[in-house]
């Protein structure tokens, strides 16, 4: 894997015993909404996210909510919650059947909206970290936010690329 900045979220616990990765939820994060840049997601992601920071802040701070890894808009990569851990990033959500995606899924967020597109850079850092964990992990299953809790979520959004990221990771 490309260097990776490796924080420590404290928002996360342990997988059920016996549960194997075998899906990656893209997300789509900005905070506050629509704004990019800035310390906030990693604020929210540690627990310290300021409520008095931003008028959104006072929705959502307290939440406690991570994700496996964060690609940032210049395409770095920062991890928060080790694989071996389940990172609490899809909320109530089902595949293929299955409910409680945290127990078997990476969470991956993507600094971006669902009205702009994502930059060039972090698709190359999401194919290479997928290539990366499918080494380890074995084929994974690719889902959006929106796929694991439709009509909840829209995340990544309709900029998201979908065929070229399929494309580039087969």
């Amino acid at each position: 894997m490309a260097s990776t900045e490796l924080r420590r979220s404290p928002h996360c616990d342990e997988r059920p015993d016996g549960a194997k990765v075998s899906l990656l939820v893209i997300h789509a994060i900005s905070l506050p909404p629509g704004e990019f840049g800035g310390p906030w997601i990693d604020a929210l992601f540690m627990g310290t996210l300021d409520p008095e920071a931003h008028p959104y802040f006072r929705e959502i701070a307290g939440l406690k909510v991570s994700a496996h890894f964060v690609i940032p808009r210049d395409g770095s990569l920062i991890q928060y919650v080790p694989c071996e851990k389940r990172a609490w990033h899809a909320g109530a959500s089902t595949w293929k059947g299955c409910e409680r995606c945290n127990d078997f899924s990476i969470g991956v967020e993507l600094e971006g909206a669902d009205d702009v597109p994502f930059a060039e850079p972090q698709y190359e850092a999401l194919v290479q970290l997928v290539k990366d964990l499918e080494t380890r992990h074995g084929k994974l299953d690719l889902a959006g936010h929106s796929d694991v809790a439709p009509g909840r979520k829209t995340d990544p959004g309709p900029w998201f690329d979908w065929a070229r990221f399929r494309a580039a990771v087969t």
